[in-house]
C-alpha cells in the first residue's frame, strides 16, 4: 500500500506541490488563446461519442451530471485557434473544475480506484480530442493513460487505451500545431453526444489511419488480469492512397478490475 494511501494528507501535499510546479513552468508555454466562433473551412478530421453508456455497477445519475461538467467545459475550447506553434492544453483552457465555478460531482477514474469527484467525467472530452488529434496534423506534447481496466466494454467503438486521462492540473493533455497553417478545435454537446471536428484554413494533405494491434487479456503469475495492446498510425497521401509512414503511438497494459471470460484469454 502506498504511503499516500495510509496518510492522505501526504498525498493532498504532493498534489499541491505538483500543482504549484505546474503553475510556475506554464508561465513558459505559449499557449493557444484565439477563440473564434466562425469555422474555419476545411474540416479535417470529425468525430462524436455518446453521452451515456453503462459504466459496470456506476450510479447511472452520474452519466447526467457528467453532461453538466461536460457543458462547461466546451464552452472555452470550441472555436480555439492554434496558429503556428501554439500550444492547446486542457487544464489551461478548462480551468479548475470547481464547485464554486459551477462542476458538480461525477464519476473519476483515480489512484487505482472508481471514485465520485467534483468535475468528475471530462475524460470523456480529452478522449475526443485525443482520438481527433491523432487524426490531425498535431504534435502530441503530454498525453497521459490510465495504468487500470475499471469497466468492460460496451458499446466501445475506439480501441482500447486510445483515451486521454486528466487530472487537474498536472495530468494535462497538451497538443502543439507544428504545421505552417491555423487549426482549430471545435466542440459541442447535442442531446445524445459529444461531438467534435478539428478544422483548418486549407486542405492538408494527409489522411491518418489508427489502428489497434495485439489486443489480448493475459494471466500473470499471481493471478491479475491485465489488458494489452499496441495503437498504429499510418500516415496516407490523400490524393495517391500511398502509405507514407506508420508509427507505434502507445503500448499498452493496463490492470484489469472487472471478470474476464475464460474465452477472452490469451493462450500460448
Amino acid at each position: 500500500m502506498l504511503l499516500s494511501d495510509l496518510h492522505p494528507a501526504v498525498y493532498e501535499a504532493r498534489v499541491a506541490q505538483l500543482r504549484l510546479a505546474r503553475q510556475l513552468s506554464d508561465r513558459r508555454m505559449r499557449f493557444a488563446a484565439r477563440q473564434d466562433r466562425e469555422p474555419l473551412p476545411h474540416v479535417l478530421v470529425r468525430h462524436s461519442s455518446v453521452l451515456r453508456r453503462k459504466l459496470g455497477d456506476a450510479d447511472p445519475r452520474l452519466q447526467e451530471t457528467k453532461i453538466v461538467n461536460l457543458g462547461l467545459a466546451v464552452r472555452p475550447v470550441d472555436g480555439l485557434v492554434l496558429d503556428p506553434g501554439d500550444v492547446f492544453s486542457f487544464w489551461n483552457r478548462v480551468g479548475e473544475p470547481s464547485a464554486r465555478r459551477g462542476f458538480v460531482e461525477g464519476l473519476v477514474l483515480a489512484r487505482g480506484q472508481v471514485r465520485v469527484a467534483t468535475g468528475g467525467g471530462l475524460c470523456q472530452l480529452s478522449n475526443l480530442l485525443y482520438w481527433m488529434a491523432l487524426h490531425a496534423p498535431f504534435e502530441v506534447v503530454e498525453h497521459n493513460r490510465h495504468g487500470f481496466d475499471a469497466f468492460p466494454d460496451d458499446r466501445r467503438v475506439l480501441p482500447f487505451g486510445s483515451g486521454a486521462t486528466v487530472f487537474f492540473n498536472y495530468g494535462d493533455l497538451r497538443l502543439r500545431n507544428p504545421t505552417d497553417m491555423s487549426l482549430q478545435l471545435r466542440v459541442w454537446l447535442t442531446d445524445t453526444e459529444l461531438c467534435g471536428q478539428i478544422r483548418a484554413d486549407r486542405p492538408w494533405p494527409l489522411a491518418y489511419h489508427v489502428q489497434e494491434r495485439g489486443h489480448r487479456f493475459v494471466r500473470d503469475p499471481d493471478g491479475r488480469v491485465f489488458r494489452e495492446n499496441e495503437i498504429w498510425r499510418r500516415s496516407v497521401d490523400r490524393t495517391t492512397g500511398r502509405t507514407l509512414s506508420e508509427e507505434r503511438i502507445t503500448v499498452n497494459r493496463a490492470l484489469v478490475t472487472y471478470d474476464v471470460p475464460a474465452s477472452r484469454f490469451s493462450h500460448p
